[in-house]
């Protein structure tokens, strides 16, 4: 699916944008969310009952690097501030629902699932900073081969928050060794997108055994001279959401963001 600028009135981030929450809530797209609306800000979703939201938000404040909050929607189904006219339950390519911590079901519509004591915290994502990897001619692998980025579970715990707690979850994008400081200073300028990795090099100090078996997402080449970086994930929560087992939460599918009309801007250099 294309997110093309053409003339709507609207400033392009925002048609662009409003164009991909469309074609997704119209099943025209429901696939990874990586190359959508190139210069947008995305998001994680977890959509929890009222009563353990404050808890979840606690838990995002405390683990900024997993879990930098975008909104937190705490009535309706839409995001009012970073998406005016989206709709909660329509928006995301791919949903998954959690029933007291299990992972029950996946869907491309999560209007059955939903509640009104539901609160929605949406948290930066890390495809967010791709378009600025690309503009600095550094590659962005899983675009190249037209894949989900791979993701791994890490043997670094978060800080806890009431019952929700876990390990840290990365997404992995290999860099040539001499690029790798220049990916370093590209990203650590959007902490709203997680910001600089937080490990590169060696993935068993992450207590990675593999990098060719993500436990979310598809493996990727890594060419000759290229050295993996991993950045922090926000489907870290969905690991959290497993030890808290609240009666239900609402995630996306890992890879597959909701597309917010905000712009992904350096926050500094």
């Amino acid at each position: 699916m294309s997110c093309r600028d053409e003339p709507t009135g609207e400033p392009p981030l925002t048609g662009r944008a409003r164009r991909a929450r469309l074609a997704i809530r119209a099943g025209e797209h429901a696939g990874p969310t990586a190359h959508l609306a190139p210069g947008c800000v995305q998001a994680n979703l977890v959509a929890l009952p009222r009563a353990v939201a404050s808890d979840f938000v606690a838990f995002a404040a405390r683990n900024p690097k997993p879990c930098p909050i975008v909104e937190v929607v705490e009535r309706g189904t839409e995001a009012v501030r970073s998406a005016p006219g989206s709709d909660l339950r329509t928006d995301v390519p791919r949903y998954r629902l959690f029933i007291h911590g299990d992972h029950a079901d996946s869907a491309t519509d999560a209007t059955a699932w939903w509640r009104d004591d539901l609160v929605a915290v949406l948290l930066g994502c890390s495809f967010s900073f791709e378009t600025a990897l690309v503009r600095a001619g550094l590659p962005v692998r899983h675009v190249e081969q037209d894949c989900n980025v791979p993701m791994y579970i890490t043997n670094r715990l978060c800080e806890s928050a009431g019952d929700f707690a876990g390990l840290l979850v990365v997404s992995m994008r290999p860099m040539p060794a001499e690029s790798v400081d220049r990916a370093r200073r590209i990203t650590d300028a959007y902490p709203q997108a997680h910001g600089g990795p937080v490990h590169t090099g060696d993935p068993a100090a992450l207590g990675i055994a593999d990098l060719h078996t993500p436990d979310f997402g598809d493996p990727v080449d890594i060419h000759d001279g290229e050295v993996p970086m991993f950045w922090a994930c926000g489907v870290t929560p969905q690991l959290a959401i497993a030890k808290a087992r609240p009666e239900l939460a609402i995630t996306h599918e890992p890879g597959h963001m909701f597309i917010t009309d905000l712009p992904a801007e350096a926050k500094f250099r």
